[in-house]
């Protein structure tokens, strides 16, 4: 047994002994184990709970009945007595039948890392969307383990509201549950409509849109502030901003883009959530460009950068372009900045450093705006000219004659917009077309 004192002076309901499983198959690789636990420690923090203690059982394989072993539930349950502790919270998704067993063992609220999570992410919804995203990810949850969350169910506040069904009222309750299921779904549907027209809108005004991702604490909201003098709330701990939020950001070139900062990530980030929250990820699945923003100073980043790269393949976004961002690079040696790399294009940046965000701003009008172009178009074509003010970045405009000269950064998809509506006027872009065959300009 491993054993990590926390302690705090101060009055906090919660008083909890934390325990992981590591089965052989995790043993294989016991940092992570170690690290999923430090992250449970804080995770328990930021829920408000009060940790007395860690423990750690290696077992063969999962007790089906105990999860942790019968004799392991016992010494748990002299610690908690000892302790003065009222809840355990276990780093491992538990079986409804597992919550009921070490409830009536030990007589005291059981938890596990997936309840964990969505109670934090209760704490800190405050739009419509948040709200009704987390109240649906923790009924899904909940459903099927009805019949064993005796003490735990009055705990979800935002779920079911604050009683606990009770064991003779289930099927009344689990009526209760999937009809709210059903009317949850049916107001997101409502949300995601209203997303999406939002969306065609913003295409057709030809606004780029960046979306920011990452795991937890990566700091992305920092470098949302830092990038677009956003008012947003930024705090040193998990999950600390869960509803999305959106600044216009300017380029150097005087173009306006959209960034948006979505929700951090996890290890074992819950599916039920994931499923729930597909609405806000979707918003990096609509992007132009995704920042990838890594926490360089953290031994784990690539097992983090790993966990990121799941969750985006989940949503279908991971062939997306990216630019992969370590930030707070100023709090790591010079050694390990120079061992830092990735796959692809990355920049190593402080989002408190001004020249790195300078740096940043270029890169990203690069990407999205692509390189500089002469157009010939007729004076009087105003829709054409208009469109690519819209679409493109003018650098800069000649009158030659009945013609007007333009010099456009312009990325390739929008190129080949604006090359059909030129294809009458500009011998270039005829030219271009034929030879075009989805390959780069």
């Amino acid at each position: 047994m491993k054993t990590t004192s926390h302690m705090v002076e101060k009055e906090i309901d919660d008083r909890a002994v934390l325990v992981s499983l590591v089965t052989q198959k995790q043993k294989k690789n016991e940092l992570l184990a170690e690290y999923s636990l430090q992250e449970l420690v804080k995770l328990a923090e930021t829920a408000g709970v009060l940790v007395l203690e860690t423990m750690t059982q290696n077992k063969e394989t999962k007790d089906s009945k105990w999860f942790i072993g019968k004799g392991k539930v016992e010494e748990l349950r002299l610690r908690l007595e000892e302790l003065g502790g009222n809840t355990a919270i276990f780093d491992q998704e538990l079986s409804g039948a597992q919550v009921r067993n070490l409830e009536a063992a030990l007589d005291v609220k059981i938890i596990d890392r997936t309840q964990l999570i969505l109670d934090i992410f209760a704490q800190r919804a405050k739009t419509r969307e948040g709200i009704i995203q987390v109240e649906l990810a923790q009924l899904s949850y909940l459903l099927p383990r009805l019949s064993g969350q005796g003490k735990n169910l009055s705990r979800l506040g935002g779920g079911i509201g604050t009683r606990g069904p009770g064991e003779s009222k289930l099927e009344t309750d689990r009526r209760h549950i999937r009809g709210r299921i059903d009317e949850l779904k049916a107001q997101l549907e409502e949300v995601v409509r209203h997303r999406t027209l939002h969306r065609e809108r913003r295409k057709k005004t030809g606004v780029f849109q960046v979306a920011l991702v990452g795991y937890t604490n990566a700091g992305k909201s920092t470098l949302l502030k830092q990038l677009t003098q956003a008012d947003v709330y930024i705090e040193n701990q998990l999950f600390a901003t869960l509803d999305p939020t959106s600044r216009t950001m300017e380029l150097p070139g005087g173009k306006e883009i959209v960034l948006t900062d979505t929700v951090g990530f996890i290890q074992n980030l819950p599916h039920d959530l994931v499923a729930s929250f597909r609405a806000t990820l979707e918003e990096a699945n609509e992007a132009d460009l995704i920042l990838h923003v890594v926490d360089s100073s953290t031994d784990m980043r690539n097992e983090q950068m790993r966990v990121v790269e799941e969750v985006l393949e989940e949503l279908g976004a991971h062939q997306k372009e990216q630019l992969t961002l370590f930030n707070k690079i100023d709090v790591c040696s010079q050694e390990e900045r120079e061992m830092i790399s990735a796959e692809g294009e990355f920049l190593k940046i402080s989002a408190y450093n001004q020249e790195d965000l300078e740096r940043l701003r270029h890169v990203i009008q690069e990407k999205l705006m692509g390189e500089s172009r002469e157009f010939r178009i007729p004076a009087d074509k105003g829709d054409i000219i208009s469109l690519m003010y819209r679409i493109g970045d003018v650098l800069e405009t000649e009158v030659d004659g009945e013609d007007m000269v333009f010099k456009v950064r312009v990325n390739k998809d929008d190129y080949v917009k604006l090359a059909y509506q030129l294809i009458a006027y500009d011998q270039q872009a005829q030219q271009e077309l034929q030879d075009h065959e989805g390959e780069s300009y």
